[in-house]
């Protein structure tokens, strides 16, 4: 699997609302991206690939002022649907979705770096009408402590991964979620482990890893060293998030390197081959 092509303008754009600096709210645009991808399996057409959704929706018109806000993600979810019957995108009945992480706001969208509950937005992922949804939490997201992460990954349909792999429709996918961090806080853990738990998810030779903190990339493409120099010379493709990069695809070598962080990206299959 690689990516062959990814425009640079966005074929869409959703309104939500997001933590200013300084306290309060601004509106901004999330940006729907199309690209190409080489070596998907018969049965896709497509993948459909987010991280980073830290906002909430707009209020719905004619809905209680008091209502609360919907997570962006669960938005996303509904204008994939709407896309899809548009013929913006290929059908979601022949997608997955892959997701790198970092899916919840705080419920007024005012503060920055909020943690919480992100099992809706998982779930409406799966409901809009794509095959699979495969991913990993980022360093923000909560599944209803142990209990409510089990029955999560027990639905059908949702492969929410850590360390384990994935072999949906034909694709290889390996996961590895959270942070180098203090073990202490959520999806957080020492860097030598982080690093070690990659390493593991690279033996199972996985056409597509899902991490949440990613490997540095070229000029302003901040990240893990330490995992750019395990990704350097094998092919393979690597999704991430957690920092944004202006630029969101980088060469390390013959792997690559998609950040999702903030984008929502359509990758449709190649018709022809690029050089």
């Amino acid at each position: 699997m690689r990516i062959a092509a990814l425009d640079d303008a966005p074929v869409h754009e959703l309104e939500f609302l997001d933590a200013a600096p300084g306290g309060g709210t601004q509106r901004r645009l999330l940006p729907f991206l199309c690209g190409e991808v080489e070596g998907l399996p018969p049965e896709l057409d497509a993948l459909i690939i987010t991280s980073d959704l830290q906002g909430r929706a707009l209020q719905s018109p004619g809905a209680p002022v008091d209502a609360p806000l919907r997570l962006i993600g669960e938005a996303v979810a509904e204008e994939l649907s709407a896309l899809s019957e548009l013929g913006m995108i290929p059908s979601l009945a022949r997608a997955g979705i892959v997701v790198a992480g970092d899916l919840f706001a705080a419920p007024d969208a005012a503060k920055m770096g909020a943690t919480g509950d992100v099992r809706g937005v998982w779930r409406a992922l799966r409901r809009c009408g794509a095959r699979w949804v495969a991913g990993v939490a980022g360093n923000h997201d909560l599944f209803g402590g142990d209990q409510g992460l089990a029955a999560l990954r027990a639905e059908e349909g949702i492969h929410l991964l850590d360390g384990d792999r994935a072999h949906l429709d034909g694709l290889r996918i390996a996961g590895v979620g959270g942070i180098t961090g203090n073990r202490r806080k959520p999806n957080r853990r020492p860097a030598d482990d982080f690093v070690a738990a990659v390493r593991h998810s690279l033996a199972g030779r996985p056409e597509l890893v899902v991490l949440h903190e990613g490997p540095s990339g070229g000029e302003r493409q901040r990240g893990n060293d330490r995992l750019r120099e395990l990704l350097l010379g094998r092919r393979i493709t690597v999704i991430c998030g957690h920092v944004h990069w202006q630029r969101p695809l980088a060469e390390l070598g013959a792997a690559q390197v998609l950040n999702s962080d903030g984008r929502v990206v359509v990758l449709r299959r190649a018709l022809r081959a690029h050089a």
